[in-house]
């Protein structure tokens, strides 16, 4: 049936994600729930995890379509695996999605990069839009998890090059982000907008504090993230150790919130360090006992180690602490010290004893601990918080589309 004269249909963007569920995907979740609010037609394809098996559901009018991931990569080999096992799945739900659905533009969510092949088969042969969403960048990610520029790293260049080439438009997650894409990618600095990945205020809230979490202690720190070796769960329990063993407090109970392919290494290496008793692991877990025990904290950590992949990124657990009004303690990073400014301690980098003093240095004087919380609580509201990205990442699509 023929639309009505003058009535245009609604602009269908078909995203596409490889290393997470949605709606567990804070930052895309958000950005598709934007983009339907605002008139848009959204599809997604996306792995299946852990309480998202549905290979196929609609929610808030949203569809989401889900592959099996079965390989999850640990070398270099474990990875090709997995990620041309979910590149097959992408090419064949797109291919899907377009002759149910159609669309109008992708928007790649990375990692890998090399979702753009899915982008460019459809620009070319039906003269599809392509949008890159620039979540990590690889390249220093491959150097963080193996510590070389060998031939794998050049081909992470490549493949990130060959990506900003594909895209008509990029998303940048910072400032840091945006350089790379005009300077390593060569992209025109007209076609990079930074759209942070500001908290939804609606989803983090101040909620009563739950005393259990504490385990009979007067303290707790927090920590909610990825289980994985650039994100320094390990030194955050050699943290611990320190606080508990030498520096005899045992008036701190950690909680740490998340799941990840190291997740049963820490287990291990927190069995190793005698600190089963003071460290609760929770796995991935849903917002509320999330919030509750956020809430709970006196302090809560980012523990990245610093590597060129955490200076040059933003993390989104810094201002979801942030919005509930806790004070930080991280490494000193570019982004992460952008983020948090006067909400956070920086320890010197990879200096676990200066780590260690400044969480005990807060958790003993509380009026510091609330004024570092009231300021990046305000700091979220005013100026980070998704209300004020979702303009800019609207403005995308709206340039995307210009005179279409």
């Amino acid at each position: 049936m023929k639309e009505s004269v003058g009535k245009k249909r609604k602009k269908r963007i078909l995203i596409i994600v490889e290393n997470l569920p949605l709606p567990f995907d804070r930052r895309v979740w958000q950005e598709a729930n934007t983009l339907k609010n605002a008139g848009y037609e959204v599809f997604i394809i996306c792995p299946v995890g852990k309480g998202y098996e549905k290979r196929y559901e609609e929610i808030n009018g949203i569809h989401i379509y889900r592959h099996p991931l079965p390989l999850e990569g640990s070398g270099v080999l474990g990875y090709v695996l997995e990620y041309s096992w979910a590149l097959f799945w992408e090419f064949y739900l797109a291919l899907k999605i377009f002759l149910k659905h159609g669309f109008d533009a992708i928007q790649a969510c990375n990692p890998p990069d090399i979702i753009f092949i899915v982008g460019l088969f459809f620009k070319v042969f039906f003269r599809k839009k392509f949008v890159f969403d620039h979540h990590d960048i690889n390249p220093e990610l491959y150097l963080a998890k193996f510590g070389k520029k060998d031939i794998f790293y050049k081909v992470m260049l490549l493949l990130e090059r060959l990506t900003f080439m594909c895209a008509d438009l990029s998303i940048a997650t910072n400032e840091s982000y945006k350089k790379i894409a005009i300077e390593r990618g060569k992209m025109d600095p007209k076609k990079v907008t930074v759209v942070r990945s500001g908290p939804s205020l609606e989803r983090m809230k101040i909620v009563p504090p739950n005393p259990k979490w504490k385990n009979n202690r007067k303290f707790l720190v927090g920590y909610v993230g990825v289980m994985g070796k650039q994100e320094g769960i390990d030194h955050l329990l050699d943290v611990a150790r320190i606080l508990v063993y030498e520096k005899k407090r045992q008036d701190i109970q950690f909680v740490l919130i998340g799941d990840g392919t190291e997740l049963q290494n820490l287990k291990k290496l927190c069995k190793d360090l005698k600190l089963e008793d003071y460290v609760t692991f929770t796995g991935r877990i849903p917002d509320e006992p999330m919030l509750e025990i956020l809430n709970t904290a006196d302090v809560c950590v980012n523990p990245d180690i610093p590597t060129e992949m955490n200076d040059k990124s933003t993390m989104n657990k810094i201002m979801e602490y942030m919005a509930l009004g806790k004070p930080i303690v991280q490494y000193d990073l570019t982004e992460g010290r952008f983020s948090a400014q006067d909400a956070s301690l920086y320890a010197r980098p990879n200096d676990k004893y200066d780590f260690a003093e400044k969480i005990e240095w807060l958790l003993d004087h509380p009026e510091e601990r609330k004024r570092m919380g009231q300021f990046g609580y305000k700091r979220v509201r005013e100026e980070l918080h998704w209300g004020v990205e979702a303009p800019k990442y609207l403005q995308v699509y709206e340039t995307l589309f210009k005179g279409n």
